[in-house]
């Protein structure tokens, strides 16, 4: 079935919601260049044409002051990339609480979901989880598990993130936060997008440039628990 992939030297896709104007150009195949690299374009009265500024165009019509809702600084090849994430926690009316994710895999909700229960004591197991990536993208890297379990934690509680705050890091299955790789990058990027805080995992701090004014206030978080105290203190200064 894949013969032709074989034959040529690129595969290129193109994804996106067809509701939306622009698309994302992905390369499944490339025998002259890294696979991780993405173009964003969008449909316009000329055709498609590129878009310049991807995270602006991700946050564009965010709410403000919503519970379950966290932005995201990913990574797509080279380019740090800001993207909304969503999570709807409501009760179930079902004997087995419906899991659904849009532009996230499944299976690693359901790790994410055991690790709250286990290592903070939230309990999932009578409301329905909803998780949705704005903009069509979808994301794979390690780096989400942060913004996905606050956002869990921020819907369950009703108690919105903070609107001038990006988060990223690994969660493994302790409840740790672990380091992520870009930290500089995904800094920056969130600061020149005019965020005013970012949480990162505690063991990525010695990766920045301590010289550097990255014009943003840097919170590290060593665990969950940690990090939900971080938007605690967050949600008291506001």
């Amino acid at each position: 079935p894949k013969v032709l992939e074989h034959i040529v030297d690129t595969v290129l896709y193109f994804e996106g919601d067809k509701q939306m104007s622009y698309r994302i150009l992905r390369a499944a195949k490339n025998r002259f260049g890294s696979t991780n690299e993405i173009g964003v374009f969008e449909m316009r009265d000329k055709g498609l044409e590129q878009v310049e500024n991807p995270s602006a165009m991700m946050l564009m019509g965010r709410p403000a002051g919503v519970s379950g809702i966290t932005v995201l600084c990913t990574v797509e090849g080279t380019r740090p990339i800001l993207a909304e994430v969503q999570a709807l926690v409501s009760k179930t009316s079902f004997s087995a609480p419906r899991r659904m994710t849009t532009g996230f895999d499944y299976n690693r909700l359901c790790v994410l979901l055991a690790v709250l229960e286990k290592r903070t004591g939230y309990n999932f197991g009578g409301y329905d989880v909803y998780i949705n990536v704005i903009g069509g993208l979808k994301i794979d890297e390690p780096a989400s598990d942060l913004a996905i379990t606050l956002a869990l934690y921020s819907g369950l509680l009703d108690k919105p993130v903070g609107d001038d705050v990006a988060v990223f890091g690994e969660v493994g299955l302790g409840g740790e936060i672990r380091a992520v790789s870009h930290i500089r990058e995904r800094v920056r990027e969130a600061a020149r997008m005019g965020f005013a805080k970012c949480i990162v995992p505690k063991s990525s701090l010695k990766s920045l440039d301590k010289t550097e004014n990255y014009g943003i206030s840097i919170n590290g978080a060593a665990n969950l628990r940690q990090a939900f105290k971080v938007i605690e203190t967050i949600s008291a200064e506001q």
